[in-house]
């Protein structure tokens, strides 16, 4: 057994745990057999959930290919990624000021988090296009017109 302890800026002393014992050869036969252990947790991931997977994979396909550096490509993805989340936002407002079933107040409050929602995401979206135009500034000629050409996907 190991016993370590160390002292915090705090005075407080913590003491590591001993070693644990490895399994002797006789404690072998311990181990349930493949036919007798049971899965602890099962995961079912949905067909909607395997496509939806491809389209992602799919739609930056043309970034992947693109030969550029991989920390354009990141930032060309989260441009994608933010279009994608404010477009959604913008569908959610919509669908709100439709909802006919919604009191006045409850409409006004929906609204004003996802009009909160959407801001942020509109800030994220001008931070992640002014970070992409200063790697640009280091490109060719070429490199930069790929870039500016993927990001208006």
């Amino acid at each position: 057994m190991i016993a370590l302890s160390t002292q915090l800026a705090s005075r407080t002393q913590i003491q590591a745990l001993p070693e644990t014992k490895k399994a002797a050869e006789s404690d072998v036969g311990a181990i349930p057999t493949t036919d007798e252990a049971k899965p602890a947790v099962s995961v079912t991931i949905s067909g909607a959930a395997m496509k939806a997977a491809e389209a992602e994979k799919t739609s930056n396909s043309d970034i992947d290919e693109s030969g550029l550096a991989d920390n354009v490509k990141n930032l060309l993805k989260m441009i994608r990624e933010i279009k994608k989340q404010i477009a959604e936002k913008q569908a959610e407002m919509a669908a709100v000021m439709a909802d006919r079933s919604l009191s006045p107040e409850q409409a006004r409050a929906r609204l004003s988090g996802l009009q909160s929602a959407l801001s942020a995401l509109q800030a994220s979206l001008t931070s992640a296009q002014a970070s992409l135009t200063k790697a640009m500034k280091d490109m060719s000629a070429g490199d930069a017109a790929k870039a500016a050409t993927l990001a208006m996907k």
